[in-house]
């Protein structure tokens, strides 16, 4: 592993980890000889852990009874995406991700709904994106798909909300559901 690239993080070489209400994103990274880890993005604080971030996002669902599998395979029934998909970790915890890539990919990257304040594209057809906490990162697909992403996650999240919500909670709060676009 390329040690130049951990100098500001930490390296936690059989951590264990669930994704959490913190969690902000899960970015694969690619040591030189091509074994893929991640870089956790918390609220607080970013490190790596040996693993591709698929592993980490489907251990993560079995913690909350169910699979990386399950979890998209509901999200096709409740939505109709097939590629892509956003997924719920956890409803009860507002833990909605979803991938910039093909989530069958070592590769992918996940993001964390909640946790997005702004995106934009860049010339070289990259998107920046800004996090509540003012953390930003650089992710290698165009402003549109990341755009695409975002509200797909927000369809999932109000067809979750209708379903496990009161009626009356949930017109009480529809203003506070409508899916933005940002920019």
């Amino acid at each position: 592993m390329n040690r130049r690239v951990l100098k500001w993080m930490t390296y936690v070489p059989e951590k264990e980890y669930e994704i959490n209400p913190q969690t902000i994103a899960l970015v694969a990274k690619q040591e030189d000889g091509g074994q893929v880890f991640t870089e956790v993005m918390e609220t607080d604080e970013h490190f790596f852990i040996p693993k591709c971030p698929r592993d980490i996002i489907d251990r993560s669902c079995r913690y909350f009874a169910s699979s990386l599998e399950g979890r998209i395979a509901g999200t096709k029934q409740l939505t109709g995406y097939t590629h892509k998909p956003p997924i719920v970790i956890s409803e009860a915890m507002g833990i909605y991700f979803f991938p910039i890539i093909s989530p069958k990919r070592k590769d992918c990257s996940w993001i964390a709904h909640k946790y997005i304040r702004s995106y934009k594209g860049e010339p070289n057809k990259t998107t920046t994106v800004q996090f509540a906490n003012g953390d930003s990162i650089n992710l290698p697909v165009s402003d549109g798909m990341f755009a695409n992403q975002v509200q797909r996650t927000a369809h999932l999240r109000v067809i979750l909300e209708d379903r496990f919500h009161p009626a009356s909670v949930v017109a009480d709060n529809r203003a506070e559901r409508i899916a933005e676009t940002f920019s």
